[in-house]
């Protein structure tokens, strides 16, 4: 059974979260064979607490990235984790991770991520699923099964190479699972109670606001090709928690603005295609049976890939 895997982390001005990230990662009870975290600029506690831990385990290696003045995500993110990826070789694991150092992650966590991938060779990226903290509970982000969350996005190396890897762009973390697909790969995510972890800071925020974040979040769905009915039916859904309507709105006004503006879409035409026909396809017959006749549609086109 492959179970040999690669972290790579960015991470700028963490030190509020990453104990328990690195702590809940030192805990996991199949170690990763290498994690590469890349302190992207930070100006808090964060060099020092990652020294720390690098000093404890050897399989942790910190880098350093030129600081480029502000936190940024998306492309900024994507750049940083790239910055990871070149002092290794990704050929050298079965595996790897982009995962974020906000996270609390259950002990099992990628020894189950493997023993499914192993289980069944068309899954090319999978993740558990994000909780939030509301007072004394965890409550659900309400992250979709079809996608890989972007937080933790657990790959199998073949899947990773065919699909080139991340956009350097606001919704890598939707294009990659819906070019995975595209090429008849499998992404999912799973609602297991040893699969949940919980996110400590809310998916969607941002260093501004929540609301500069939705915007954001507007943009790349624009950016992507998102159908607007579909998109219009997500900023719906999204109204049911907070910030309660005013997110969902932020969300339209992003969309929308960058659709009067003519703002630039992503460089792959034939997946923006892909893209708005699944959602089309989501709208009427809802996204699992979607997601299953794609999956059924497309089975053969991994036949021959060395899995």
């Amino acid at each position: 059974m492959a179970t040999s895997y690669i972290l790579i982390s960015p991470c700028r001005d963490e030190a509020d979260y990453m104990r328990r990230t690195l702590d809940s990662v030192v805990a996991q009870s199949v170690t990763p064979a290498k994690w590469i975290i890349v302190d992207d600029g930070s100006t808090d506690a964060t060099p020092e607490i990652l020294s720390e831990y690098a000093a404890q385990h050897d399989w942790i290696q910190v880098v350093t990235k030129p600081n480029r003045g502000a936190r940024a995500v998306g492309p900024g993110v994507i750049e940083a984790f790239y910055f990871g990826v070149e002092q290794v070789d990704l050929s050298d694991y079965d595996f790897s991770c982009k995962l974020d150092l906000d996270l609390d992650l259950p002990p099992r966590y990628f020894e189950i991520l493997m023993e499914r991938m192993n289980a069944n060779p068309r899954i090319g990226t999978c993740s558990g699923k994000p909780y939030v903290r509301r007072g004394a509970e965890l409550v659900s982000e309400r992250r979709g099964d079809e996608m890989s969350v972007g937080m933790t996005k657990f790959y199998r190396r073949a899947c990773f190479e065919d699909i080139g890897g991340y956009v350097r762009e606001v919704m890598w973390d939707a294009i990659d699972c819906h070019k995975a697909r595209q090429k008849g790969w499998i992404a999912v995510s799973w609602d297991d109670p040893e699969l949940r972890f919980e996110h400590l800071r809310p998916m969607g925020s941002s260093q501004t606001s929540i609301y500069h974040g939705r915007r954001r979040h507007g943009f790349g769905q624009y950016f992507m090709g998102s159908d607007p009915l579909f998109f219009a039916a997500t900023c719906v859904f999204r109204m049911a928690e907070p910030p309660y309507v005013l997110g969902g709105l932020a969300m339209a006004q992003g969309y929308i603005a960058s659709w009067l503006r003519g703002d630039r879409q992503l460089d792959d035409p034939e997946l923006r295609k892909f893209i708005r026909a699944y959602q089309r396809r989501a709208l009427f017959k809802g996204k699992s049976r979607a997601v299953a006749e794609i999956e059924a549609e497309r089975a053969d086109l991994l036949r021959g890939h060395a899995l």
